[in-house]
């Protein structure tokens, strides 16, 4: 009998151990999904900042079946921009704030793709982008400065090639410092890479940074106006 009871005894402390462990695994989980969806904030300068250029991503391999796809998601991007009328769009990274970068996604895990050349360079031909309300020209002289190292090093012997590329299905869009050399070889301050996130007319990407940029001022005013509570 008294073994019996030894023998109950350890089994109610090996089912108390394992329900503390437990507990704690419960609390541990929840711990980090609170710190998970902890809200992230852009910085000042992507705030104050006046003026945007987009360009294509280095290394965006064009789709064979859809050269230019990366090029027309561009060129949706910079309306999208002109819609939203918070930043003006610069011609080259010099006067450029903020850097977006964009890379049209193949839909595919691999896809081959056309590399080099006219289709993935920083260079491009005269533009006239309209909107509803707005009409933007541009044009380049010259080549205007790289936003990455490896673009100016590449540049005497930027040939068109047949290439692979993997892992770019799903469009991607990035937003990077302006105002420094090489604002592409820098990480970007945000991303948004999903599924059609560059297809117009809606162009997701751009709305999801705008509501990114809503957010940030509202918390960045909210924290001025307590520091002001602080030291009236």
């Amino acid at each position: 009998m008294e073994r019996l009871r030894r023998k109950i005894g350890k089994m109610a402390r090996v089912a108390e151990a394992v329900t503390a462990a437990m507990a704690l695994v419960v609390m541990l989980a929840v711990t980090a999904s609170a710190k998970k969806k902890e809200k992230v904030y852009l910085p000042d300068y992507v705030l104050k900042a006046q003026t945007v250029l987009v360009v294509i991503l280095p290394d965006s391999g064009a789709p064979i079946n859809d050269p230019f796809a990366s090029r027309k998601a561009q060129e949706d991007v910079e309306k999208a921009f002109m819609k939203w009328g918070r930043y003006r769009l610069a011609l080259d990274a010099s006067t450029a704030d903020l850097v977006i970068g964009v890379r049209k996604g193949t839909g595919q895990a691999a896809s081959p793709t056309i590399n080099g050349g006219p289709v993935d360079t920083d260079r491009r031909p005269a533009t006239v982008e309209t909107t509803d309300n707005q009409i933007r020209i541009g044009a380049q002289q010259g080549r205007p400065p790289s936003t990455t190292q490896e673009g100016d090093q590449n540049a005497p012997n930027d040939r068109p090639h047949i290439g692979m590329e993997a892992g770019a299905q799903d469009d991607t869009f990035m937003v990077f410092h302006g105002g420094v050399p090489y604002p592409v070889d820098y990480a970007p301050v945000w991303t948004h890479i999903a599924k059609d996130g560059l297809k117009a007319p809606g162009v997701v990407a751009v709305e999801h940074f705008r509501k990114a940029v809503q957010e940030s001022e509202k918390a960045a005013a909210q924290k001025q106006q307590q520091q002001q509570k602080k030291n009236p």
